[in-house]
C-alpha cells in the first residue's frame, strides 16, 4: 500500500490519502482523544504523541499536529500506523455509531435540498482538497448552520471562507438565506 500525502491551507494539518476509500459519503471530526472513543482508527492516530485533531473523509484522513512536535517527525508514524490498520482490515467507526442529526424544518426542505445541492457540488469538493470538509447541521428562519471539519477546524481563515464565501454563494443562489453560522 502506498499513501501520499498532501499539504494544506493548515500548516498543522497534513493530508493522507490512502487510495482507498476511508468513510464514503460520511466524514468524522474527532477534536481529541475523547472523541476519537467511536473510531479505532482516530483513536490510535491519538495515541501518537503530537496528534491534536483527526479528521476522516471520504478517501482521506487530515491530521493535525501540535506545535510541540515537527512533521518530520510525526509525518513517518502517522504514516506507519494508517498503512498498518488498512492493510489489517481494522474498522474505522466502531459498530453502531451514528453521526449527528439535522436541524430542520420539514416545511424548509425544498430549501434544504437547494442548500445541500450547493454544498455538495460547488463548496465541499474545494474544502476537501484542503483537508477538511463542511457539513450541514440544519436550517431555521433563514440561518443555515453548517460545521467545519478537519484541517478547516483549525484553520485561521476559516471565518472569512464560511461568513465571506460560503455565506455570500448560498445568499446569492437561495434568496431565502439570510445568514451562515458555525455549528458547534
Amino acid at each position: 500500500m502506498f499513501i501520499e500525502t498532501e499539504g494544506t491551507p493548515n500548516p498543522a494539518t497534513l493530508k493522507f490519502l490512502p487510495g482507498q476509500a476511508i468513510l464514503g459519503d460520511k466524514t468524522a471530526d474527532f477534536p481529541d482523544a475523547d472523541a476519537a472513543l467511536v473510531s479505532p482508527l482516530a483513536e490510535a492516530l491519538f495515541g501518537l504523541e503530537g496528534v491534536s485533531r483527526v479528521f476522516l473523509g471520504g478517501d482521506f484522513v487530515a491530521v493535525t499536529k501540535t506545535g510541540a512536535i515537527e512533521w518530520q517527525a510525526l509525518k513517518p508514524r502517522v504514516l506507519g500506523l494508517l498503512m498498518e490498520h488498512l492493510v489489517a482490515g481494522k474498522p474505522i467507526l466502531r459498530e453502531g455509531i451514528a453521526l449527528e442529526e439535522e436541524d430542520v424544518d420539514p416545511a424548509d426542505q425544498e430549501i434544504v435540498d437547494q442548500i445541500k445541492d450547493l454544498l455538495e457540488t460547488r463548496i465541499r469538493p474545494a474544502v476537501a482538497g484542503d483537508g477538511g470538509d463542511i457539513i450541514f447541521r440544519g436550517y431555521r428562519d433563514g440561518v443555515v448552520s453548517l460545521k467545519m471539519q478537519g484541517a478547516c477546524a483549525g484553520c485561521p481563515s476559516s471565518t472569512a471562507t464560511l461568513k465571506h464565501g460560503i455565506e455570500t454563494m448560498l445568499k446569492h443562489y437561495i434568496p431565502e438565506v439570510t445568514s451562515v453560522t458555525q455549528a458547534a
